[in-house]
C-alpha cells in the first residue's frame, strides 16, 4: 500500500511546566524546520497555551466525554479546543491500567472527541501474557470493536490508531519492525471489517519505547504510518532525531 506522510507524535505524559514547554519549542523548532513529517505533541493541560504560535500540531493526553458537569479534575473537548488543541490521545495503556478505564468508557470519549471536532489517537495493545498465549489478534480486535462502537465512516479522517504493546511501554523493550507491522496489519484488516474499504485509510502509529535508532527500520514497514513517542519525546535533540529519520 502507498505510504503516507509519516506522523510523529510525542506524548509528554506528566512532564514539563509551561515555561519548560516554551523553551522546548524554541529549541525543537529550528531542528525540524525542514522536515516534511507531520509533527504532533500531546502536552499536559497546564502547558497547552505555551504552544500558541507554534507550527507543531497540539494535542491533549485525555479528556472527559461530557461537555460539562460536576466532574472535579476533568476537562472537556470544548475547553481543549479553546486552547488550540487539534487532537487527543484516548485509551492510553496507562489510563487503562492506572485509572481503570474500560473500553466502554473510552468509546464514550472517542465519540465525544470526534463529535466536537477533535482528532483522536485511540491506543490499543496487548499484554505480554496475551502475546504469549497467542491472543494478540483477539485482544486488538475486541478493543477496536468496543472502543469504536457507533463510530461512523464519516469520522474516519479524524481517527488514528496507536498500537502500543503494553509490554513495551516504558520498559525499554521494543517490538521488532516485523512484529509491529504484523500487529498493524491485524488492526488494518479489522478496521476494514468494521468500516469496509474506508477502514484502510486510517493511520496506524506504533508506540512502545520508540528511539531514534529504530525509526528507519520501523518506517520501512508498509503498515506503519508513524509513531507515538513517550520518553524519547521529552528532549528536543532526541525527538528531532526521531522526526528527521532517514
Amino acid at each position: 500500500m502507498k505510504k503516507r506522510i509519516p506522523i510523529i507524535a510525542g506524548n509528554w505524559k506528566m512532564y514539563k511546566t509551561a515555561e519548560e514547554a516554551k523553551l522546548y519549542i524554541e529549541e525543537l523548532t529550528p531542528l525540524v524546520a525542514l522536515s516534511k513529517r507531520e509533527i504532533l505533541i500531546a502536552a499536559p493541560f497546564t502547558a497547552l497555551h505555551a504552544f500558541k504560535g507554534s507550527s507543531i500540531t497540539l494535542g491533549a493526553q485525555n479528556m472527559h466525554p461530557e461537555p460539562n458537569g460536576a466532574y472535579t479534575g476533568e476537562i472537556s473537548a470544548k475547553m481543549l479546543l479553546e486552547e488550540g488543541v487539534k487532537f487527543v490521545i484516548l485509551g492510553h495503556s496507562e489510563r487503562r491500567l492506572l485509572f481503570q478505564e474500560s473500553n466502554a468508557f473510552i468509546n464514550q470519549k472517542v465519540k465525544a472527541a470526534l463529535e466536537a471536532g477533535l482528532k483522536s489517537i485511540l491506543c490499543i495493545g496487548e499484554t505480554e501474557e496475551q502475546r504469549e498465549q497467542d491472543q494478540i489478534a483477539a485482544t486488538l480486535e475486541l478493543q477496536l470493536k468496543e472502543c469504536l462502537k457507533e463510530v461512523e465512516k464519516k469520522d474516519l479522517p479524524s481517527l488514528m490508531i496507536a498500537y502500543e504493546p503494553i509490554w513495551a511501554i516504558g520498559t525499554g523493550k521494543t517490538a521488532t519492525s516485523q512484529m509491529a507491522n504484523d500487529a498493524h496489519l491485524i488492526i488494518r484488516n479489522f478496521l476494514c471489517t468494521l468500516f469496509g474499504e474506508e477502514g484502510a485509510s486510517v493511520a496506524i502509529l506504533y508506540g512502545g519505547s520508540v528511539k531514534p535508532e529504530v525509526m528507519s527500520s520501523l518506517m520501512q514497514e508498509p503498515h506503519i504510518d508513524g509513531v507515538l513517542v513517550g520518553g524519547a519525546s521529552l528532549k528536543p535533540q532526541t525527538f528531532s532525531q526521531i522526526i528527521n529519520f532517514q
